[in-house]
């Protein structure tokens, strides 16, 4: 049940804020508390705390309810020296951790403890932003890829990893499922186009429109080549619910596998 508004606006007077107010779920991993973060900052190159001498700084937000008081309060942490420094940023009041880390970001940068760091004189990016992005795709092992493949062994699908479908074809698959030939990619939203995220570079523009437009030619010609083979080709944005994404690949991984039983191959 959603706790009622004039509830979180009074700040809880009468009983301790719901877990769900500021409590993360147990077990989660360091991956997934750091994409939290991220979202609530509003990117992760809006996380940096200017340490002086040209050093940065990754900086967290950590909620605190003190049963005196029945509060949430909000501290900004990071690490310098060996040292874990942490301001007080004040009390949020909302419903659901999500929007109470988003108030705490919003009031570090308010209080100027926070500070987008420079772009490197040579680099090609055309703002913090498009930097964070580029640097977030890796070619392997990338935090999608790693939830997606996590979700799809929960239950009980087994896979190779970074694997050519069609061995005599260069073209590497992050997910492949070998019998039903289904091969699964996940897309970076920046090198890939995303039309949802994709923001177009006011610096070296014609560079980066070509370079990813002809990404997007290579996507095409590789699904086209693939289902030439007799395979099924799924492709997930690195945006999407891990969760669905998951359903969506398990579905064409055993309707492939139920149709090639069906047709007679005993190769399952």
């Amino acid at each position: 049940m959603t706790e009622p508004a004039s509830k979180a606006q009074s700040g809880w007077k009468h009983d301790c804020p719901p877990d769900r107010a500021w409590r993360g779920r147990p077990g989660r991993s360091r991956e997934v508390l750091a994409a939290e973060q991220d979202r609530a900052a509003g990117g992760r190159h809006r996380r940096s705390v200017d340490l002086g001498d040209g050093r940065f700084a990754r900086a967290s937000v950590e909620l605190k309810v003190l049963p005196a008081t029945r509060r949430i309060r909000a501290y900004l942490r990071w690490s310098d020296g060996g040292k874990s420094p942490a301001r007080y940023l004040g009390q949020v009041e909302h419903g659901t951790r999500g929007a109470n880390l988003a108030a705490a970001w919003k009031m570090a940068w308010e209080k100027g403890l926070l500070a987008e760091e420079p772009l490197a004189a040579d680099s090609w990016a055309s703002s913090p932003a498009v930097r964070a992005a580029m640097r977030g795709n890796r070619n392997k092992d990338t935090k999608p890829e790693l939830r997606l493949r996590s979700l799809l062994h929960k239950q009980g699908l087994r896979y190779r990893v970074a694997s050519r479908p069609v061995p005599e074809l260069r073209r590497t698959a992050d997910v492949v499922f070998t019998k039903p030939k289904v091969a699964v990619f996940v897309d970076g939203c920046f090198w890939h186009g995303c039309p949802e995220h994709l923001r177009a570079s006011s610096r070296n523009a014609e560079f980066w429109r070509t370079k990813i437009e002809g990404n997007q030619a290579r996507d095409a010609d590789t699904d086209r080549l693939l289902r030439e083979a007799g395979w099924t080709v799924v492709r997930v944005w690195e945006h999407e619910d891990p969760t669905a994404a998951a359903a969506r690949v398990m579905r064409v991984v055993r309707g492939s596998s139920t149709q090639q039983a069906e047709s007679g191959d005993m190769s399952l």
